[in-house]
């Protein structure tokens, strides 16, 4: 079957975002970065115990869905194989010219998109502490990948390469500097969702394009940022993804005195601290029902709706803190799953922050239109969908085609 939006004849470049038991990808064709088109998205899930590969085109129609027979189970380089032939199948006439990843943590070597190679592979690898849940599994892809299809060229986007331009004082922790000169310091994350935003907002207010903005990025994973002139200037996570806001079972914020009591008074070792504050906080931990925003707005336990307020408290405090941060607040943006589409957690946090001059309109917030303030706002809100796919696929081009005019020059 062939996606009825392919390009005949165009370059591809497939967007692989990889996770410990799932891989989810995209294509993108299209003649420019401004052209960028996603043909199909989809995933492979259950990997290591029951995979299943699933895809849809442009219009949501799904194109595949097959799993392995039981007894079967193949790994990584197996599935992307699986995947790479689908494509040739599917994307007649085209040509796959490169590969993006999304890689959660480049330390402060990596502060642009770099061309994979063995060597920055290894240079990765040094960073799997910073990030243990995500990082060996975005290198484990690359790794496959290039076992697979080896002459492909692979390009790695980093999470915290967009905080780069932060201030220092944004970036360090109030610690000894060798500390700091060893790496301790705040990275920031969700880099190429902001990025895409920072470039989606000027077209949508270009008023706002050297405004002092805070982008809500709230989802399982949640932080806020400070833009202006859409670079970062501050930003709600650190050295992890653990800081900030609370998430879907994440803590967010949390004294370190509560761990070292837990580790002196409870016996909690790292591995135990690990799974805490990962797998075992955030609103599944406060609620005792889910990690899911919609089953909390849709129970009746008082639980649930004390989970809810608790999240939009701390992401209001956090806007009004961001706006100290970098002296002014012009416009405020939601982005992300619960972002894009909580009217209810919009609603309170826009609420909580009236005494700023923020007001939404109701409709507008039901409707989920790009602005949802009031007339009377003094700021405005709007909800911006975020493609951090596209973003990756424009950077691996990008780095593709100066690798072309390097070698023609």
């Amino acid at each position: 079957m062939v996606a009825s939006s392919s390009k005949s004849g165009s370059d591809a470049c497939l967007v692989v975002n990889a996770g410990s038991s799932s891989l989810k990808f995209s294509v993108f064709q299209g003649g420019s970065a401004a052209e960028l088109e996603a043909v199909v998205t989809g995933q492979i899930s259950g990997i290591g115990t029951a995979p299943r590969f699933e895809a849809k085109d442009a219009a949501r129609h799904k194109l595949a869905d097959h799993s392995w027979p039981a007894g079967e189970n193949p790994g990584r380089p197996e599935l992307l194989h699986h995947l790479l032939d689908w494509i040739g199948d599917t994307l007649k006439g085209a040509t796959l010219v490169a590969a993006g990843h999304r890689v959660v943590h480049g330390g402060t070597r990596f502060s642009q998109p770099v061309r994979v190679t063995a060597t920055v592979l290894d240079q990765l690898e040094e960073l799997i502490p910073l990030a243990p849940l995500h990082e060996p599994h975005n290198i484990a892809a690359m790794r496959a990948l290039a076992q697979v299809y080896p002459s492909l060229p692979q390009v790695a986007c980093f999470d915290t390469a967009f905080h780069q331009t932060q201030p220092w004082q944004s970036q360090t922790f109030a610690i000894p500097r060798e500390l700091t000169a060893e790496g301790i310091r705040r990275y920031g994350f969700h880099g190429l969702s902001y990025e895409y935003i920072a470039h989606r907002l000027p077209q949508v207010a270009p008023e706002l394009a050297d405004a002092h903005v805070v982008v809500c990025h709230l989802g399982s994973g949640a932080s806020l940022c400070a833009m202006r002139a859409g670079h970062s200037v501050d930003t709600t996570m650190g050295f992890t993804a653990l800081d900030g806001v609370p998430m879907g079972t994440r803590p967010g914020a949390i004294d370190p005195g509560v761990l070292i009591y837990l580790m002196r008074e409870k016996g909690y070792g790292a591995d135990e601290l690990e799974k805490l504050l990962y797998h075992k906080s955030g609103m599944l931990g406060v609620s005792g029902i889910s990690n899911d925003m919609r089953d909390l707005e849709n129970s009746d336990q008082p639980a649930a709706a004390e989970a809810v307020e608790l999240f939009c408290h701390n992401v209001a405090k956090q806007v009004a803190a961001l706006a100290g941060s970098m002296g002014g607040l012009d416009a405020v943006v939601f982005t992300a799953g619960v972002g894009e589409n909580s009217t209810l957690v919009r609603s309170r946090v826009v609420e909580k922050l009236s005494w700023l001059g923020l007001a939404l309109d109701p409709a507008a917030n039901r409707a989920k239109a790009t602005r949802i303030s009031a007339q009377e706002s003094r700021v405005p809100v709007f909800i911006i969908p975020t493609d951090e796919e596209r973003m990756i696929a424009r950077h691996t081009l990008g780095v593709i085609a100066a690798e072309a005019l390097s070698r023609a020059a």
